[in-house]
């Protein structure tokens, strides 16, 4: 196969939802749009008006049934539809319906975590793991090559990454920090890889935890799973685009 871009995702919410998309236009040094745009706080948050740490967010590695919703963003209303399979979706604008958002989430969050409060939108950034605006990026070959050493097929939205690769060679990402690739007619900047958490545990289907991905990383000597690149120039990236690692 010949390296490509083979699927793009954005997560609205942060932990909360993912959704894959056909197209994206992407801007130099900036996040992907609207990706972690919005955090889901509770009552221990501790939050200023800027970026900050996933402690003070609902996630999947607190609960794994946060894992198995998916979302759909209308760009144009700006409303947001949640589906999780053990209950209905719900539909809500999350600048405003947060009585809404918060009625769907008890259906879903343990009681015994701290309780959801509300949805966070921090200015001029987005609420991903690390303060820099970076994009997620991952291979499909790794995952392949992750799962037949654990025995059994693993979901790519185990990840959530914003793009996958396919066509290299499994953990060949890894040579890309600090090197420049080009993904269509857009070139990042690979900054580093992304270490993992328990959160990857979880049956993106089901919400339950069914798979030790972190032992089966460890007995590959390291934690990490795909990498953190900078948009060096903008454009607009479709899935099939050509990938060269330069």
């Amino acid at each position: 196969m010949t390296p490509q871009l083979a699927q793009i995702w954005r997560h609205p919410i942060k932990a909360i939802g993912r959704e894959q998309l056909q197209s994206v236009t992407l801007t130099a040094g900036e996040w992907m749009a609207f990706d972690r745009f919005w955090a889901a706080t509770h009552d221990r948050s501790k939050l200023t008006d800027g970026w900050a740490k996933k402690v003070n967010f609902l996630r999947g590695v607190s609960d794994p049934n946060l894992m198995a919703v998916t979302a759909t963003l209308n760009d144009e209303t700006g409303d947001i539809t949640l589906t999780h399979p053990a209950t209905t979706s719900v539909t809500f604008h999350p600048d405003r319906d947060t009585a809404l958002f918060l009625d769907w989430i008890a259906r879903i969050w343990s009681v015994d975590l701290p309780a959801p409060t509300g949805l966070y939108r921090a200015k001029d950034a987005h609420l991903t793991d690390v303060p820099q605006a970076w994009i997620a990026i991952a291979s499909l070959s790794s995952n392949r090559a992750l799962g037949q050493r654990m025995g059994h097929d693993l979901s790519p939205d185990r990840w959530r990454a914003n793009l996958w690769v396919d066509g290299i060679a499994p953990w060949a990402e890894k040579d890309w920090v600090g090197e420049t690739i080009r993904i269509g007619d857009v070139s990042f900047r690979v900054e580093c890889e992304i270490t993992r958490c328990k959160a990857t545990m979880a049956n993106p289907e089901t919400g339950r935890r069914d798979a030790d991905t972190l032992g089966a990383l460890d007995a590959l000597g390291h934690q990490e799973f795909g990498v953190y690149a900078t948009v060096l120039d903008s454009g607009t990236l479709s899935a099939g685009d050509a990938l060269v690692a330069q």
